[in-house]
C-alpha cells in the first residue's frame, strides 16, 4: 500500500502542474485514486484470506511434524513439511511457494515451520503493483512439559457387569495410544498401571524384599511389635504339626499352638487342663489341688494331715490319748486311775473301814497317794503327697515359605488400626504411630523399623493383577490391562496410594528417571471406579474406609499431583462425594453411568494431557 500511495502522489503532482485539460479529462482522472483505493482494499482483503489459510495450514503442518521429528531425517522433515502443507493449503491463487522447517532440541524440542508466496494482484496493477508477497510461519513448542501419569483401575467383582470390564480395556488401551502417539523422546511420558481390589498385587517375585510385612514373631527378622498380631501372612499361612509330627490343619497359629498332647495322660486336650493334673505320689492321678490334700501318717488310718498330728501312738499301748500317756502312773487306793481322782479319793489305813469306822478300829482316813509313771507319746507324723504334673507339647506352627506368596498386599499401618498398635488391649506409643501410612506416599522404612510403614502380605484369593511401574513400555503395559480380571472387594483407598506412591518411587515401585530442570512435569492420577469402598484390611464400613480415602486425596493435593476420577456408575449407587472432593478440579471428576462413556472419557483426559501448545 505504501508504493501505491507514493504512486498515486505522484500522479497527482504532474496533474497539478497541468494547464490544458477539459471537464471529461479531469473527471476521468479523479476516478482513478477512487478505483485504486477500491481495488486495494480488495486485494488486500483476498491477501489477508490466503494468509490466514498459510497460517492454519502452517500450524497444522507444524503439529503433524511434531510426532514424527525425533525420527526424520532433516531431509525427511523437509519433504514432509511441504507435502503436508501443500495438502492443507488449498488456495490455488498463490503463486511460487516456498515451504522452510527447522527443528532444535535446545530448551525443549521445537519446530519452526514458514511459507511464503506470491498473490498476484487483481485491482492495484493500474497503480503499478503487480503482487502481493506473503510470508507466515508456524511454531510448535513441546517437551518442555512432560507427563507421569498413575492409572489407577478398578478390577473388583461388579466390573464383570454390563460390560465394564470390557469397555475399561478398551478406554485404556486407547488413552495409551494417544499418550504413546504424543511422545518424540522416550522421557516424555511415563506410565504406571495399579490394578485393584481389597488389595493390590505388587508382584510375588518381591517376596524377599524388606519393604514386606509379614508378621513374623522369630528369629533375626522378628517384628517385635506384632507378636500377638494373628491377622498377619505367617500366622495364617504355614503348617500346624502334632508331636508325630503329622498335619493338624489347625489355623491360624494361635489356634494351632493352643493344640497339643498332654503325656502320661493324653485325656486332656488344653494346655491348662493338662498341666494341672497329673501323677499323685498318694491317689494315683489327679489334680495338683486333690494332691495337695494327700499324704501318709505314721499313725495307722490317719488320712489327713490335721487327724495325723492331732494322733499318736503311747509307749505303753494302753493309752490311746496324748493326756493319759503323759499322765500315767498308780494309786494306792483301786480302781483309781488318774491323779486327781487319786489323790481327792481316802481310805482307812486298818482295813476297808468307812470314814466313820475308821478311827473306832484305831485307824487313820488317809487319802490315796499317786505314784506318776509318765509314758512317752510321739505325736502323728505327716508327709505330703509328691506332685508330678502332666506334660504338654504344644503343636508346632510353621509359616509356608515366602515363595509361596502370591503377590497382594493391604493398607499399611498396624493390625489393630491405621496407627494404633494394642499390646494386650492396650495402646503403645512410639514415634511412627502418628505417620499413618495409608495415606501418604512416604517410602517404607524397614531399618529404624516403622513396622506400620511396611507393606502387609495378604494372601488374597481375588488378588488381581500386578502393578507396572512407572515405565514406557506400551507393549507392557496393553499386555497387562488385556489380562486384567474382574473379582474381589473394593477398596479405592490402597489404590490410590499405591498409584501415588508409583510416581515418587518406594517400596515396590523403583524411583523414576530423574527429572531435567529444562522441563516442567506435571504427575498425574487417574481412579477409575465402579463401586463405593466395602472393604480394607480393618473394616468393612465404609464411611470409615471413606475417611481414611479422604486424607490421601488431601494430601495428593498438597503434593502437587493432578487427579482425576471416574465414577461409573451403572448400578444406582450414590454420587461419591468423596471421588468428587479427591479430583483436583471440579472438571476432573466424571460421573458415567453407562460403560461405553469410558472411552469417550479416556479421549478427553488423554486430550488435555497432551495437547501441544502452537505459539508465534
Amino acid at each position: 500500500m505504501n508504493v501505491v500511495w507514493k504512486k498515486f502522489c505522484r500522479t497527482l503532482a504532474g496533474f497539478r502542474t497541468a494547464r490544458g485539460g477539459n471537464v471529461a479529462i479531469t473527471f476521468a482522472l479523479a476516478t482513478l485514486p477512487i478505483i485504486g483505493f477500491v481495488g486495494a482494499a480488495v486485494d488486500y482483503s483476498r491477501a489477508n484470506s490466503v494468509k490466514a489459510a498459510m497460517q492454519t495450514a502452517l500450524d497444522s503442518t507444524a503439529l503433524m511434524l511434531s510426532k514424527e521429528a525425533v525420527f526424520d531425517t532433516e531431509d525427511q522433515l523437509k519433504t514432509n513439511a511441504l507435502k503436508y502443507f501443500t495438502a492443507l493449503f488449498t488456495k490455488s491463487e498463490a503463486k511460487d511457494i516456498q515451504v522452510t522447517v527447522s527443528y532444535t532440541t535446545e530448551g525443549g524440542s521445537k519446530i519452526v515451520v514458514g511459507a511464503t508466496a506470491q498473490l498476484p494482484a487483481d485491482f492495484t496493477k493500474i497503480l503499478g503493483f503487480d503482487n502481493f508477497n506473503l510470508i507466515a510461519s508456524s511454531t510448535s513448542k513441546w517437551g518442555t512439559n512432560r507427563l507421569r501419569v498413575a492409572l489407577v483401575l478398578d478390577n473388583t467383582g461388579s466390573m464383570a457387569d454390563d460390560g465394564k470390564m470390557g469397555a475399561l480395556k478398551t478406554a485404556t488401551q486407547g488413552l495409551l495410544t494417544q499418550l504413546q502417539s504424543a511422545v518424540n523422546t522416550p522421557d516424555d511420558i511415563y506410565v504406571s498401571i495399579v490394578p485393584f481390589v481389597k488389595d493390590v498385587n505388587v508382584g510375588a517375585a518381591n517376596y524377599s524384599a524388606d519393604w514386606i510385612y509379614w508378621g513374623t514373631t522369630t528369629g533375626a527378622n522378628a517384628q517385635d511389635p506384632t507378636a500377638s498380631d494373628n491377622t498377619s501372612w505367617d500366622a495364617n499361612y504355614g503348617q500346624c504339626k502334632d508331636t508325630s509330627n503329622n498335619n493338624n490343619n489347625a489355623k491360624p497359629r494361635n489356634t494351632c499352638v493352643a493344640k497339643g498332647t498332654c503325656s502320661p495322660n493324653n485325656s486332656f486336650t488344653s494346655q491348662s487342663s493338662c498341666t494341672s493334673h497329673g501323677a499323685c505320689s498318694v491317689g494315683g492321678n489327679t489334680s495338683l489341688n486333690t494332691c495337695n490334700q494327700n499324704g501318709t501318717c505314721t499313725v495307722t488310718g490317719q488320712t489327713t494331715q490335721s487327724g495325723c498330728t492331732s494322733a499318736g501312738t503311747c509307749s505303753n499301748t494302753n493309752y490311746t490319748t496324748q493326756s493319759n500317756c503323759v499322765n500315767a502312773g498308780t494309786c494306792n487306793i483301786s480302781g483309781k486311775t488318774s491323779q486327781s481322782s487319786c489323790q481327792s479319793a481316802h481310805h482307812c489305813s486298818v482295813g476297808t473301814w468307812s470314814q466313820s469306822q475308821c478311827g473306832s478300829h484305831g485307824g487313820s482316813w488317809v487319802a490315796g497317794v499317786w505314784t506318776s509313771t509318765p509314758f512317752t507319746w510321739t505325736a502323728g507324723a505327716w508327709t505330703p503327697a509328691t506332685f508330678t504334673p502332666n506334660t504338654w507339647t504344644a503343636f508346632t506352627w510353621t509359616p509356608n515359605n515366602h515363595n509361596t506368596w502370591t503377590g497382594c498386599v493391604m493398607d499399611r499401618g498396624y493390625p489393630d488400626s491405621p496407627s494404633s498398635l494394642l499390646v494386650g488391649g492396650v495402646a503403645q506409643s512410639g514415634p511412627d504411630l502418628t505417620y499413618n501410612y495409608d495415606t501418604n506416599a512416604d517410602a517404607p522404612d524397614p531399618v529404624t523399623p516403622r513396622w506400620s510403614s511396611l507393606y502387609p502380605a495378604d494372601q488374597y484369593g481375588s488378588c488381581p493383577q500386578a502393578v507396572k511401574p512407572l515405565s514406557n513400555d506400551w507393549a507392557g503395559m496393553n499386555s497387562l490391562v488385556n489380562a486384567m480380571s474382574p473379582a474381589g472387594n473394593t477398596n479405592q483407598a490402597i489404590g490410590l496410594q499405591l498409584g501415588w506412591t508409583s510416581l515418587v518411587g518406594g517400596g515396590p515401585f523403583p524411583t523414576p528417571p530423574p527429572k531435567d530442570p529444562l522441563y516442567i512435569y506435571t504427575d498425574v492420577v487417574i481412579l477409575l471406579t465402579d463401586g463405593l469402598n466395602t472393604q480394607n484390611r480393618w473394616t468393612n464400613d465404609q464411611a470409615t474406609i471413606d475417611a481414611r480415602e479422604a486424607i490421601t486425596c488431601d494430601n495428593l493435593r498438597t503434593a502437587h499431583v493432578d487427579v482425576y476420577t471416574i465414577q461409573v456408575n451403572t448400578g444406582g449407587d450414590p454420587t461419591s462425594t468423596l471421588l468428587q472432593n479427591c479430583a483436583s478440579t471440579s472438571d476432573k471428576f466424571y460421573l458415567l453411568t453407562s460403560a461405553d462413556q469410558m472411552t469417550a472419557t479416556f479421549n478427553k483426559i488423554g486430550t488435555n494431557l497432551t495437547k501441544l501448545r502452537v505459539a508465534q
